[in-house]
């Protein structure tokens, strides 16, 4: 190859190279991305994200322009086992943010099974290897949306001064089992990928938790401060729950509250409850409480529809699940078109014309 073929090859790259990142540029500026901290509280206060996806591109397209800050820090995990258009659409959406970035072990997630803990896991040890010095990590989901600003959240984790938030209290009746017994992973449905694999009861019982621990039971979605996270990826308490859990029903519903509650750990509230206001979910059994879905429910936990607008608006909670851009679009719009305008209202920069819808 002659050097003046080597030169063609090499301006040809660059000039891909600028093309794509004038693509990117205009995707970005285009979708209306937020693309400056628009306060200092803000920036010196940075957030990581581990969101955990396996479907609905466009809900969860929407879902990140919502929480995006550019100071802040995002781990996308994609099931492998989604569809490979799927997992191709979320690698080109993160490859527009340099502060945005798909898990690098990416794990066949099972629904209730170790999967769906280790998945969150994954991200855990990619954003602790950041050099952004971010704060607290929140979990969610690609059927979340956020009912608060940047601003918003940010003051109200500051507000816990670094204790991590993980809602819970002992286990009810309902759930005892799940850590009682031994629980496998077998072939369902077959013929429907996303529900092949499920995790079924054994007649075994459990071997006592490691290091006489008194497990818990809460939510899967949490808020954890900074060096809780370390202490969780490295102390070996937390190794041996891990290992422990392994073959638990839905261990997520359990590792991080009862990793929260051993006194002496960073960040760690061994007298909590259910304190943090973290999720709204409307669940089926609950309808005299929340007044009944105006969507509809699957799994029994509720989709919202335009209906159930006013419950979200009253609701003191920082995110909100679940949601389906398709099925009821207007619900998404709404609240993103709300969010935005609050969030630029409390800017203590000038805003960019381009940031309003």
């Amino acid at each position: 190859m002659s050097k003046h073929d080597t030169k063609n090859l090499s301006e040809r790259g660059e000039s891909d190279r600028t093309k794509g990142k004038m693509e990117y540029y205009n995707y970005v500026s285009r979708s209306r991305y937020v693309t400056r901290a628009l306060s200092a509280e803000e920036a010196t206060f940075p957030l990581a994200y581990a969101l955990a996806l396996h479907k609905d591109f466009a809900t969860f397209e929407r879902l990140l322009r919502a929480i995006y800050a550019p100071q802040n820090l995002y781990c996308l995990h994609v099931d492998r086992k989604a569809p490979t258009a799927f997992q191709r659409a979320v690698a080109s959406l993160a490859a527009c943010f340099p502060n945005v970035f798909v898990a690098s072990q990416p794990e066949r997630v099972v629904y209730a099974g170790i999967s769906r803990l280790q998945a969150d896991l994954r991200c855990l040890r990619d954003l602790v290897g950041s050099s952004v010095p971010w704060r607290y990590l929140l979990n969610a989901c690609g059927q979340d949306f956020p009912l608060r600003t940047n601003l918003e959240v940010v003051r109200y984790l500051r507000s816990w001064q670094g204790h991590s938030l993980t809602p819970g209290d002992l286990p009810p009746a309902h759930a005892q089992a799940r850590t009682r017994y031994v629980y496998q992973e077998h072939l369902g449905n077959a013929t429907d990928a996303a529900a092949a694999w499920v995790v079924v009861r054994t007649p075994r019982r459990k071997a006592p938790p490691p290091r006489n621990l008194t497990v818990y039971f809460g939510s899967a979605y949490v808020a954890l401060a900074r060096p809780f996270v370390e202490f969780v990826l490295r102390d070996p308490r937390a190794t041996e729950l891990l290992s422990w859990s392994q073959d638990t029903y839905s261990p997520d519903e359990h590792f991080w509250v009862t990793l929260n509650r051993i006194p002496g750990v960073p960040g760690s509230m061994p007298n909590a409850s259910w304190e943090g206001d973290l999720r709204a979910i409307k669940w089926k059994d609950m309808e005299k409480k929340h007044g009944g879905c105006h969507g509809r429910y699957v799994r029994d936990i509720c989709i919202y529809g335009t209906g159930d607008l006013k419950w979200l608006y009253n609701s003191t909670c920082l995110f909100a699940n679940k949601f389906e851009l398709k099925t009821y679009p207007l619900t998404v719009e709404c609240l993103e078109l709300r969010l935005r305008e609050r969030a630029l209202s409390q800017s203590e920069i000038q805003v960019d014309p381009n940031w309003y819808f």
